[in-house]
């Protein structure tokens, strides 16, 4: 019975042994069962256009057609996948990852360089965990990102709006922003929409392994009209700059004579990913904030919801969740509306707004 339940994947990679242990360990799960594979993009375009799979593990480099043209054909002729990367760990393979989640991929894994390495168990459980989530997920909408004269103009519409409000409380805020599976390209729908002045500083973890995140910024700060950078050890937090995660550590925030610095541990991860969000949340709890605005956008699993718990017991907090509609993966923000932490439910187009109109934005 297992077996007629097991969700349909296609494999497509142009090594033959890497196919063998991807197919290898996917069939041994019983959720999973590969239907077929291909040995690069042009024979899984042709299986795509026939065929219909719950989820498909696409490599990137691969001879006739590579995984990012693949992506472009099927966003071109509208054939709906539910794509996950295998992806290199490298800076260029950073820069490859994060342009094939803006054509439609939905998350990636970093493979090992040897097939040997695929059979080690912390890399066979991060697999079977992102294809779940993967197969699990809302098909992608081929929503193209506006372009750059479109975000400022919506920008500063923002901006001329949030001033004119009458009655906004003052004091010192902080936004925190917790993303995961989705997360790279639904935040290009958030960062860029905020406007320069914003009146406080942003906080984002997103789920990412080490050498990802730093790409993600500098990608977001090309687009955005606040700056936006990977957070180093003891930067100052500064109002209108965008502090994003580094992979692989737990971003924490120290206050020491009225002043915010970023802080980094290394403790291990925590609902299963490195940066957690929760340690974000958390390290706020001593903070002389007098509101921390805590958004929790599209992602699995539940990271953010214990975080803001603690938090909300010590500081007054804002929670602005992800609508279900909108989330590639509606499990965090899902897990702060089910604990009755979420004060706003809203789609991802107005997180922008709803930011903006709670921190403010200087004149």
């Amino acid at each position: 019975m297992a077996g007629l339940m097991a969700k349909k994947i296609l494999v497509v990679d142009d090594s033959a042994l890497m196919r063998r242990v991807i197919c290898d360990i996917i069939n041994s799960d019983e959720r999973f069962q590969v239907s077929d594979t291909a040995p690069n993009g042009l024979e899984a375009f042709d299986l795509l256009s026939r065929n219909r799979y719950d989820a498909v593990v696409l490599d990137v480099n691969m001879p006739k057609m590579g995984g990012l043209q693949l992506l472009e054909e099927l966003r071109k002729y509208r054939i709906p996948a539910r794509v996950m990367m295998a992806s290199t760990d490298t800076r260029e393979g950073a820069k490859t990852t994060l342009d094939a989640l803006e054509l439609g991929a939905l998350d990636f894994i970093h493979k090992p360089d040897s097939a040997i390495d695929c059979h080690v168990d912390s890399f066979k459980e991060r697999l079977l965990n992102t294809l779940e989530a993967v197969a699990d997920s809302r098909l992608p909408v081929f929503s193209p990102i506006p372009p750059a004269v479109e975000r400022q103009k919506a920008a500063q519409r923002m901006a001329d709006l949030t001033q004119r409000l009458p009655g906004r409380p003052a004091g010192s805020k902080i936004v925190a922003i917790a993303s995961s599976t989705g997360g790279p390209k639904a935040l290009q729908s958030v960062i860029p929409l905020l406007p320069a002045g914003l009146n406080a500083p942003v906080l984002l973890v997103q789920h990412m392994p080490k050498g990802f995140t730093a790409s993600l910024a500098e990608r977001l700060n090309d687009m955005s009209m606040l700056s936006v950078r990977e957070a180093q050890e003891g930067d100052e937090l500064q109002n209108g700059v965008v502090y994003v995660a580094m992979g692989g550590m737990h971003m924490n925030v120290k206050s020491s004579g009225g002043r915010y610095t970023i802080h980094y541990s290394d403790e291990p991860s925590r609902e299963g990913v490195k940066p957690c969000a929760n340690y974000m949340y958390e390290s706020l709890a001593d903070s002389r904030f007098d509101e921390i605005v805590c958004v929790v956008m599209t992602g699995m699993g539940a990271d953010g919801t214990e975080g803001i718990k603690n938090l909300e017991a010590r500081k007054k907090v804002h929670v602005i969740a992800q609508n279900q509609d909108s989330c590639v993966v509606y499990g965090m923000p899902k897990s702060v509306v089910n604990s009755g932490l979420s004060d706003q439910v809203v789609p991802l187009d107005q997180i922008a707004q709803e930011i903006a109109v709670c921190v403010g934005v200087r004149a």
